[in-house]
């Protein structure tokens, strides 16, 4: 069987890795060389060395959109991670309805991100019109509205992965707990959250990294308004490379800053809650 295995191994995994690398490691290395370049085409790119990430770095419109989006995604990870860890709590009780109440916070997270985004603008914009207020008048209208929007479609879903964790737990665990005296939030901090933290681990790691990579919802919701200062990174990558003639390996070298900024923040974040994991 293991020599049927290693003669047959090649014919499955080689055009597996010939996609990925057609469609993913020969752009990417394309990409950081390009961030490097003048061009408007990938055939008429012409060297300029650092440049370009000297401009981006110098752009105060990025480095405003780098700190609005660490904010929003701080919130957000915060919000969704706490109330949908709540909510998983309250569905793994012995309650009738709890099926169909994790289908309904379940399904916002099946709505695409600019169909949302029309929608919850169309909402905040008409509580903000009896006031003489509207999104597009300040950033900080646009920033609560966007930690709303995130939270109302990506709380089912981790909500889910909450409930898995909450499930996996041997109810033997806090039925000793119990037995030895403990009461319910002691149960819930000695127990329950260090027991869940692989499902911890998940979400934060899902909620940073959508957060910063949010762009569908920054685009229909708020669209960069006023004057690009609810702009988020991903959408101010966008706008150089596609809205401003020249500027589009600045562009690029944007793209590679924010690739390292998601993988640096996300490997942290994995490090620091994988080292409170706990065998069950």
């Amino acid at each position: 069987m293991e020599r049927s295995i290693k003669r047959y191994l090649p014919i499955f995994v080689i055009p597996t890795m010939a996609a990925f690398a057609i469609g993913f490691i020969i752009p990417f290395i394309m990409g950081i060389w390009l961030s490097f370049c003048e061009f408007t085409t990938v055939t008429d790119a012409t060297f300029v060395g650092i440049s370009n990430y000297i401009k981006a770095i110098q752009d105060a419109i990025f480095l405003h959109s780098f700190w609005y989006t660490a904010l929003f995604a701080v919130v957000s990870l915060v919000v969704i991670n706490v109330i949908a860890f709540l909510l998983a709590l309250a569905l793994t009780q012995n309650m009738r309805g709890t099926n169909l109440f994790r289908t309904v916070f379940f399904m916002p997270n099946l709505i695409g991100g600019i169909v949302l985004g029309y929608i919850w603008q169309l909402i905040f914009n008409g509580i903000l019109a009896p006031y003489g207020k509207a999104l597009a008048l300040n950033e900080w209208y646009g920033f609560v509205g966007l930690v709303i929007l995130v939270a109302w479609q990506q709380i089912g879903y981790m909500m889910i992965i909450y409930i898995a964790g909450l499930q996996s737990i041997p109810g033997d665990v806090n039925e000793a707990a119990a037995i030895d005296g403990a009461n319910g939030i002691t149960r819930l901090f000695k127990i329950t959250i260090p027991m869940m933290m692989p499902s911890i681990t998940i979400c934060t790691f899902l909620s940073i990294t959508n957060g910063f990579k949010l762009f569908d919802q920054n685009l229909s919701l708020t669209a960069g308004e006023p004057s690009k200062l609810s702009e988020m990174m991903a959408m101010n990558i966008y706008q150089t490379f596609f809205g401003r003639v020249g500027w589009e390996g600045v562009g690029q070298a944007k793209a590679v800053i924010f690739f390292l900024i998601v993988v640096g923040i996300g490997l942290i974040q994995l490090r620091m809650t994988r080292s409170k994991e706990v065998q069950q």
